[in-house]
């Protein structure tokens, strides 16, 4: 047997053992995040051992899946995440902690929202310096403006390590889909780890064309604001035509696999 036929035996093996572990819809489940994760380290969206990812478990209302405080996310694998309660209680084996501001943070807008199943937070440069701005996410781009109707902001409350947060981390993020944590960086939920990656990228490349924009120093020139009201109508017609997060997510998977990274052990 060759090395690379080997390779593929062994993956494979190691994928029914981890399906008799945990399950079909599980697995399933933690092969997607960590291969956010993969992806956001592709992308540049990592701070250290800062931020994290967070996937409800499949048939559960009140449990999810999120990283190992001391991975960093090059080196998640699908069973190496965590599951974990509403109270932050591990209810897999790991010899990592949970890290208790990502807890706080992700497990108030799982709980607050049925629909919110997976949810980002990223540090970035650009993400966190549009969130130092007063004016937040200008709606200069056709990007941002977009996005206008999903974006909602929360007020900066020191490190999230405080369980009263979780309240008004809700009550900012309503009914919105992405969420700029003021003096802090950005978050997105959604329906699907594909659809909370694809928000997370929009909300990404916003803020960098924000950010650069504003750094040449010349006058933005303003999008007529008869077209800013008519874009939410607009991205609500363009959203119904298609799933461009499930089409994004599927060529996203086949990147992993082109560039040989196997996070599905």
């Amino acid at each position: 047997m060759g090395a690379v036929s080997a390779m593929v035996e062994g993956s494979a093996a190691s994928a029914r053992t981890n399906v008799e572990r945990f399950g079909a819809r599980e697995w399933e489940a933690r092969c997607d995040l960590a291969a956010a994760f993969r992806l956001a380290a592709l992308f540049g969206w990592t701070d250290m051992l800062g931020t994290h990812f967070s996937l409800r478990v499949p048939g559960t209302s009140s449990e999810f899946l999120i990283n190992p405080f001391g991975l960093l996310f090059e080196e998640i694998t699908a069973s190496s995440l965590i599951r974990i309660d509403a109270d932050g209680n591990k209810l897999s084996e790991s010899p990592y902690m949970v890290n208790r501001a990502g807890f706080v943070i992700h497990s108030a807008l799982h709980l607050g929202r049925t629909d919110a199943h997976c949810v980002m937070h990223c540090h970035t440069r650009d993400g966190a310096a549009v969130s130092m701005q007063k004016c937040g996410l200008l709606p200069a781009s056709q990007r941002a403006l977009t996005l206008g109707p999903l974006v909602r902001y929360h007020d900066y409350e020191g490190v999230a390590v405080d369980m009263a947060e979780r309240a008004s981390l809700q009550r900012d993020l309503g009914d919105g889909g992405m969420l700029i944590l003021r003096n802090h960086g950005t978050l997105t939920v959604g329906g699907s780890v594909g659809e909370a990656f694809y928000r997370m990228y929009k909300l990404e490349q916003a803020c960098a064309l924000q950010i650069a924009a504003l750094s040449g120093g010349g006058e933005l020139y303003p999008i007529n604001q008869d077209v800013v009201a008519k874009a939410p109508g607009q991205v609500a017609q363009v959203a119904s035509a298609g799933h461009m997060d499930d089409l994004v997510w599927s060529a996203l998977k086949r990147k992993l696999v082109r560039a040989g990274i196997d996070c599905a052990v």
